[in-house]
């Protein structure tokens, strides 16, 4: 695995906090420790998912929690790291929306651009990935970063260590490199995967292991063989 480095004190935000996925990443930050801002279109969704996340993280004996909940925008500004886990559909006006919140930010960029109901076909959009439009959408002024798209929300909303690596594309090494520290915290593996251009292999990849889960039913993810220690 290429160099990392840690989140330290930062506090994220999940726009999108009450998805599956969402969901997911917010337990497994707040489970290391990490300040979480749970975001959500309307402040009520927001509030109910900090509930349910308190008794969740209350069976996994995490008491002291450092978490919020808040609007969208309200947790955009709030953020050192914005976090987007909404889908394909609202990632262009949920940006838009908090586009004033995210100048000088690292954006973590979840979308995957499936398109119902052939949710198992590769569809890139015309920018090339989802990743790629969010740049071009923020300028260069946002550091994108695409990550997380081929890790089940179903482990990740468990309390146990995950056999998943994270392919992490962004413009911006530093950024990258900061996005990897966060993957390590919910227990993965990430690897600097290159640009953001890049971000197009790993979306794609979505759909594939749509259909080995399907073929198996199962919650596949992807390994990144052929290291030895020194590149880990």
């Amino acid at each position: 695995m290429s160099e990392t480095t840690g989140a330290g004190s930062k506090r994220i935000a999940i726009l999108g906090g009450t998805g599956a996925l969402g969901t997911g990443l917010v337990r497994r930050w707040t489970q290391a420790g990490h300040a979480v801002i749970i975001g959500s279109r309307t402040l009520e969704k927001a509030e109910t998912a900090l509930a349910e996340l308190k008794q969740v993280m209350a069976e996994w004996g995490a008491t002291k929690l450092d978490v919020a909940a808040m609007e969208n925008l309200d947790a955009a500004r709030a953020a050192d790291i914005v976090v987007l886990t909404v889908p394909f559909a609202h990632q262009k006006s949920t940006l838009e929306h908090v586009r004033p919140a995210l100048e000088g930010k690292i954006l973590v960029d979840v979308t995957v651009p499936l398109m119902p109901p052939k949710v198992g076909t590769v569809q890139l959009p015309p920018e090339g990935s989802a990743g790629m439009a969010a740049q071009q959408l923020l300028g260069d002024g946002v550091k994108v970063v695409s990550a997380f798209q081929n890790v089940a929300a179903h482990h990740l909303q468990e309390g146990h260590g995950i056999e998943c690596d994270v392919l992490v594309c962004g413009n911006d090494k530093d950024a990258r490199a900061e996005v990897i520290g966060l993957v390590e915290a919910c227990g993965m593996r990430g690897f600097h995967a290159g640009p953001i251009a890049n971000s197009a292999a790993a979306e794609a990849l979505t759909s594939v292991i749509i259909n080995i889960n399907r073929a198996f039913k199962c919650h596949a993810g992807i390994r990144i063989t052929g290291l030895d220690s020194a590149g880990e």
